[in-house]
This record gives structure tokens, C-alpha cells and sequence, in this order.
């Protein structure tokens, strides 16, 4: 019987731009070049992408899922974690608390 994991996360989750530069640009061969002509958009969008300066769009999700042959669902995740974790981390700078409503 699996164990749910309910402790905050101590480190940032993996951007998805990181995944592109360090596990699928190497295996395919692939330059932030030969990644923009692939994906039919701008060495600019892919650079920023990959530098983590940008964060990944529906619509790049798809064109990497149909690129990479993996779901779109697989990129939005990743994004999704990194956005969660980077606004929990700006609430907790901030020292922002909200009780729970209960019901009345």
C-alpha cells in the first residue's frame, strides 16, 4: 500500500527548460538551433526556454510532445510544479497566512 508523500518539498522541482538542455537535447543531438527549426519557432523562444528565463506554454507543450513522441500533459506537469513551488515560496517571503474557512 503506497505511502502518500504529505511533507513540503525542500527543493525547487526541475524546470522544464532543464529537462530539454540536460536529458533530451543530448540524446537527440539536438542545438538550441536545430530544437527552434524542429519546433518551427525562434532560437530566442528555445534559448530563453532552455535558460529557464520563460516558462512553457500549452502551445509549446504540444510541439515538444509531438516532437518527443511524450504527452503534453508530461511538459504542463513540470511547469505546473516549478509555478506552484515559485508562488508557495513568494506567499512564505511575504509571510502570508490564510486560515481555512470552515463550514457554517
Amino acid at each position: 500500500m503506497p505511502v502518500p508523500n504529505t511533507r513540503p518539498r525542500s527543493v525547487r522541482p526541475i524546470h522544464p527548460g532543464e529537462m530539454l538542455r540536460e536529458d533530451f537535447m543530448p540524446d537527440y543531438g539536438l542545438t538550441v538551433a536545430g530544437l527552434a527549426q524542429a519546433l518551427g519557432v525562434s532560437r530566442q523562444t528555445v534559448n530563453e526556454l532552455v535558460r529557464e528565463r520563460r516558462a512553457l506554454s500549452a502551445d509549446m507543450a504540444l510541439r515538444l510532445s509531438m516532437l518527443f513522441g511524450n504527452s503534453a500533459d508530461f511538459w504542463l506537469n513540470a511547469q505546473r510544479a516549478v509555478d506552484l513551488w515559485d508562488a508557495a515560496q513568494e506567499l512564505e517571503r511575504k509571510g502570508t497566512r490564510i486560515e481555512p474557512l470552515g463550514v457554517v
